[in-house]
């Protein structure tokens, strides 16, 4: 009777024969396998022929029951599945020798390219560099941590125990992951703070310009991004009384903020991210509008066009639009509306920005009405935010939710209560730069809950990205989640006390309690998204086979094969390394014949999907959720500024509170491309927004 087993690194456990019957039964699975009693038999005959080749005393190793496996497949003629069973293993091995190298134990088998991530940035590492965290204890350390917050509430420690064994499970499972500085930060004992959206106020004046360029370097610092509304800032060749002189203008002070996020590089860890927002009617609107014309210029920095009702009409009629000093608040010229918007259409048909944010839009459905106006957005537009508020977010793993064809919405609803809660714990967790962002905060406890693996969950529904199915989809998933998590959130009101400006807001009246002014957002989950193995955001997949340039304080360029793909090519017979190198060139796989014409349907990539369609996705996600969706509306190289144009005016139309746009190839350096395309070493923080959550 064997009852342990040596491990590759020289660990001896108990034996479980489950463990063999789970890798025949997953190997079955992904050739379309459903008999679980065979792969339980078949783990009987590895487990007999093993007990016949061992010595008295002698310990089996994994080695020997994989090769026994194999033998046992093949002799009962499971070809597909021994197959199967001999690629994972194959990759298996290559993974293993590669995180060896890396130096990163990994206890939950992610895939290397997490590994990858996760080393650069996230576990946790001694004064030499060493990692000395493997990525169950980086769970483990930010479960207990955000836990701990119950504490303060009045739970037991068994309660507290409960709870972090259940934040730790749904990351783990990856099911739910949070933004990017609460896994690196969390738990460490530093003063690094956990949020990834901040906005700063750049009011009219040296102190205030110089303070936020400060408080920016404190944010950076912890892995977070910024966003700022320069609309307040005289603009170029206005008096100064003060000096005698003349104001140099916005996109001046601009670069000043750029040069300080340049210098700090997030502490190596993330590229700084910024978002720069200046109102329509600004008098160096055109000055900004083109401001980063030219590549690499302000490259820390994203930058949208705070577009007006009163605008958008102008344009609609052909009307003259006046331009405001905002410190005479006196109209000081008057252009063609259809001017500025074909200057905005044509530079980000160029080069992908600026993008537009429609700022009337999202005040009316700003939360605190009565504590002022939002003027700017985080760097990927999915969270406007006040002056000095900052925004917690985290994203649940779609992919995970979908069972033998059919959405797990009990599941789902699990998770999103417990992501909740989890969000709402690291507000009270966070560590706060200055006091008056934990006040702000604190007073109105803004979380951002959104998804991640749409495109997957698609996929795994047989549903092409690009129809009408989809849509309800989206909007049965997205509703779902949103009424889950404000109903988490009135539960919390009434457990914990309801967010301090909750009397006046938008819920005073109609709730009885509420503890958080908003509780969804959709945000591009470009690094999370590599950790959980998972399509991004709401993005359809970029491409079946693809090269992602992770950052350059990353130094790697990451092979990614979509496995879905990978799992349907092998259980249809289909797979082959050639056909993987035919496509690993490609945007799109709808003319590779070899691959079974319903299959290419489903696996529709980001080029194969007209804007339109982009657009009608992104509107039909922003009916359900509280702050903004960050969505990129992709273009064909071929594209003109005309088709640019009515996405823009789609979106507008369609209740979407800003777009971005990126037509393919229009910079020399971009997140994603296909394998085989040129590759420079770094990467533009370009309007995909990829990297940055």
């Amino acid at each position: 009777m064997i009852s342990q087993i040596k491990k590759r690194d020289g660990r001896v456990v108990d034996f479980d024969k489950e463990k063999i019957t789970n890798a025949i039964f997953k190997a079955a699975q992904s050739v379309g396998g459903k008999d679980r009693e065979l792969a339980e038999r078949l783990a009987s005959q590895v487990v007999e022929i093993l007990e016949k080749q061992l010595k008295p005393g002698e310990t089996p190793t994994v080695e020997q029951v994989q090769d026994i496996v194999e033998k046992i497949l093949v002799e009962n003629g499971h070809y597909k599945t021994a197959k199967a069973y001999i690629l994972h293993r194959q990759k298996r091995a290559e993974v293993r020798r590669a995180k060896a190298l890396l130096g990163v134990r990994d206890e939950l088998k992610l895939s290397l390219n997490a590994i990858l991530v996760l080393e650069r940035r996230y576990l946790r590492k001694d004064e030499t560099g060493r990692v000395i965290e493997s990525t169950s204890e980086m769970f483990r350390r930010v479960a207990r941590a955000i836990a701990e917050v119950e504490r303060d509430y009045g739970k037991s420690e068994e309660e507290i125990k409960e709870i972090e064994d259940k934040f730790y499970q749904m990351m783990s499972k990856l099911e739910f992951l949070p933004n990017s500085p609460t896994l690196m930060n969390a738990g460490s004992n530093s003063e690094l703070g956990l949020s990834a959206c901040y906005v700063l106020p750049v009011e009219d004046s040296i102190k205030s310009i110089f303070d936020a360029v400060k408080w920016t370097a404190l944010i950076h610092k912890s892995g977070g991004g910024t966003g700022y509304s320069f609309s307040r800032l005289r603009p170029v060749g206005d008096v100064v009384k003060t000096t005698g002189g003349v104001a140099s203008g916005p996109v001046s002070f601009m670069k000043v903020f750029d040069a300080t996020t340049e210098t700090i590089k997030q502490g190596g860890r993330r590229r700084g991210a910024m978002m720069g927002i200046l109102r329509v009617d600004h008098p160096d609107i055109l000055d900004f509008i083109v401001c980063k014309e030219r590549e690499g210029t302000l490259r820390n920095f994203n930058i949208s066009v705070a577009v007006t009702d009163k605008f958008m009409r102008a344009v609609e009629k052909d009307e003259d639009f006046e331009l405001i000093n905002p410190r005479t608040k006196r109209a000081v010229k008057r252009l063609k509306a259809r001017a500025i918007w074909n200057l905005i259409i044509t530079m980000a048909w160029k080069n992908g920005e600026p993008g537009v944010i429609f700022i009337d839009t999202i005040n009316k459905a700003n939360p605190t009405p009565a504590i002022g106006e939002i003027e700017s957005t985080n760097p990927c537009g999915e969270v406007p935010l006040l002056p000095y508020e900052s925004c917690n977010l985290g994203s649940i793993n779609l992919s995970k939710f979908v069972t033998d064809g059919k959405i797990d919405y009990e599941k789902l609803g699990e998770v999103v209560k417990l992501a909740t809660r989890f969000l709402d714990n690291v507000i009270d967790a966070n560590k706060y730069p200055v006091p008056e962002i934990e006040q702000m905060t604190k007073a109105n406890r803004k979380i951002g809950l959104g998804v991640m693996g749409f495109a997957d969950m698609l996929i795994q529904l047989g549903i092409p990205y690009n129809s009408e199915e989809a849509l309800k989809v989206a909007n049965e998933v997205m509703k779902f989640i949103c009424q889950k998590a404000r109903e988490t959130s009135v539960e919390l009101g009434k457990e914990k006390g309801s967010f301090p400006n909750f009397k006046g807001s938008i819920f005073d009246g109609k709730y009885e309690a509420m503890r958080n002014a908003t509780v969804t957002t959709i945000a591009p989950t470009g690094s999370i998204g590599v950790i959980a193995n998972c399509s991004q955001g709401i993005e359809p997949i970029f491409a079946v086979c693809y090269m992602r340039e992770v950052s350059e304080s990353l130094g790697k360029s990451l092979i990614e094969i979509n496995q879905l793909f990978e799992n349907i090519a092998i259980k249809e017979g289909f797979y082959t390394e050639d056909l993987i190198q035919k496509i690993s060139g490609k945007t799109s796989v709808q003319d590779v014949e070899e691959i079974p014409e319903g299959i290419r349907k489903v696996f529709v990539t980001a080029h194969d999907i007209s804007p339109e369609w982009h657009v009608r996705m992104q509107a039909e996600f922003q009916k359900f959720t509280d702050n903004a969706v960050s969505k990129t509306i992709n273009f064909p190289n071929s594209a003109t500024p005309h088709d640019v144009e009515k996405a823009y005016l789609l979106a507008y139309k369609s209740g979407c509170k800003g777009i971005t746009i990126y037509r393919h190839g229009s910079r020399e350096v971009q997140v994603l491309r296909p394998v085989g395309e040129i590759s420079l070493e770094s990467s533009e923080p370009c309007p995909t927004c990829t990297l940055y959550s």
